[in-house]
């Protein structure tokens, strides 16, 4: 079965979900605003710029998840749900799902941004599987850190490397939508690999490499 892979922020989404997220906690109180604001905002450009410290990043994005017990953080989560992902769904990208769906591929979405996050995301646009970034529990409480590879960068390689074995899949003639640069590693592993409303660095590599570029802002 042909694999049909996308990443989820700025692709499928309009924004990134793991910086809402922080925005967020900020505007609930649940974090310190002076303190966590600023560093979310240069977390995040540190990821555009392409020079992100993932493992630092994940010790900063993880840390609230400790701080409460899960009845608490599921209610968080749907209150973000609703406000600030549902604002940013795309009409066109449920359309190229479905295109894909209609030709009988296999829908996976593959992000860095953490599974606490992602996974009602996921559930929402209706794919089959999700690779993530994994947040650690032990005994049923988030411990901060990660487990395993984060789906980031070249991760992003090693994970779906490992979802394929796991799956007793091949990734064939698959294809991988993605906006960033930061996603190459596995846009240049793929038989398709399309730039969809690409950051200026991914824009020019794909141009250079004709590559199909397309938009799915309403």
């Amino acid at each position: 079965m042909t694999l049909a892979i996308f990443d989820l922020d700025n692709t499928l989404i309009r924004g990134d979900s793991d910086h809402a997220w922080g925005d967020f906690l900020v505007n609930e109180g649940v974090v310190d605003a002076t303190v966590y604001e600023k560093a979310n905002d240069q977390f995040y450009q540190d990821y555009l710029n392409g020079d992100l410290d993932i493992r630092r990043y994940l010790e900063f994005s993880l840390e609230p998840l400790t701080r409460h017990d899960l009845d608490t953080l599921d209610t968080l989560r749907q209150r973000f749900v609703e406000t600030r992902v549902r604002p940013m769904l795309l009409n066109a990208a449920f359309d190229l799902l479905e295109k894909h769906r209609r030709q009988g591929h296999f829908l996976l979405i593959i992000t860095a941004t953490n599974r606490f996050v992602t996974q009602p995301i996921a559930d929402l646009l209706g794919v089959d599987d999700l690779i993530a970034t994994e947040p650690e529990m032990v005994n049923g409480v988030y411990t901060g850190g990660v487990a395993g590879v984060p789906s980031f960068q070249d991760g992003k390689v090693t994970r779906l490397a490992e979802w394929l074995d796991a799956q007793g899949r091949s990734a064939g003639d698959a294809w991988f939508y993605s906006d960033s640069h930061n996603d190459v590693p596995l846009l240049e592993q793929v038989a398709h690999p399309v730039a969809v409303d690409p950051d200026p660095k991914l824009g020019a590599l794909a141009k250079d490499r004709d590559w199909p570029i397309i938009t799915l802002r309403d």
